[in-house]
């Protein structure tokens, strides 16, 4: 599968494609248009953020992250984050349920 032709971006738009959803979590594609975002909120469960094209900031518990093309950022459990297009960018969100 190659990640970057399973998903397309629509203007304006986030767009997310899961990819795989077991009990113990999932693995979702996302493309965000230029100044798309995920307002703050928190997850139960740890979530990993391969960031696959483009550039994204992320605030982590208030934290603010610059991620792009190959960065890896763990988002812990139970941490307030967003996410917020800086270009246009598609990112691979690993969710870790146990």
């Amino acid at each position: 599968m190659n990640l970057h032709s399973e998903i397309e971006y629509n203007p304006n738009a986030v767009v997310s494609k899961t990819l795989v959803k077991q009990p113990h979590g999932t693995i979702t594609l996302f493309a965000f248009d230029q100044a798309q975002e995920l307002s703050e909120h928190s997850a139960p469960f740890d979530a990993v953020v391969q960031v696959l094209d483009g550039d994204v900031e992320l605030i982590i518990g208030g934290v603010s992250t610059i991620a792009g093309p190959g960065d890896f950022v763990i988002m812990p459990a139970n941490i307030p984050h967003a996410v917020k297009a800086r270009t246009k960018f598609k990112m691979l969100l690993t969710m870790i349920k146990e």
